[in-house]
């Protein structure tokens, strides 16, 4: 069994690799060598963060420096993984009493539901209840999980996108050779 600790130092080393960091560039003029920043600012590669978001959840949102996002991501994870488990618990804790009463027949119930529910038609109906609970529950959850690949894809996409106030449009008439007529004009 491999450690956590191999396993964090294996991704560690891997995001590293993959990382390209072009932060820099390099330009040679007359045997001088100078370090000129690039004049836009970081723009995140959505193609990587959808894959980092896939490979580990939350990880996509670490790359494009939305820190704030990690304990919705986990947070919402958490809760998946506690109701997946809980039931997951309840659906075997039903069947394993529905199995049990099938093949004692009509005798005394000795499971942990025979003073509450006295029909195995009763149990029947709650262990159904139950799975459909919890195929519901995995696919919420694979919903999720596929919404915050999206989120780390559209958070790239849109990283340096403009959302200044200048952005407007406006009707105004316009005087054109054939008469006058309504334009549209926008500001950015």
């Amino acid at each position: 069994m491999i450690s956590s600790a191999k396993c964090l130092t294996v991704l560690i080393a891997a995001l590293l690799f993959l990382t390209d960091s072009k932060a820099q560039q390099t330009v040679q003029n007359a045997g001088i060598t100078d370090t000129v920043h690039a004049g836009m600012p970081w723009q995140p590669n959505p193609k990587k963060a959808g894959l980092y978001a896939a490979l580990l959840p939350g990880l996509g949102q670490i790359y494009n420096r939305q820190y704030w996002k990690l304990p919705i991501v986990y947070g919402g994870l958490s809760v998946a993984g506690y109701f997946i488990v809980r039931n997951t618990k309840d659906y075997n804790s039903l069947r394993s009493a529905y199995i049990s009463r099938i093949g004692q027949g009509s005798g005394p119930y000795t499971d942990e539901y025979a003073d509450i529910y006295k029909d195995t038609d009763q149990l029947k109906q709650l262990q159904d209840d139950a799975n459909r609970l919890l195929n519901l529950t995995i696919v919420f959850s694979g919903v999720a999980y596929v919404a915050q690949i999206l989120d780390a894809v559209t958070s790239a996409h849109l990283r340096n996108f403009d959302i200044s106030r200048d952005i407007s449009l406006h009707v105004r008439p316009v005087m054109l050779p054939q008469g006058p007529a309504a334009g549209i004009v926008m500001n950015f």
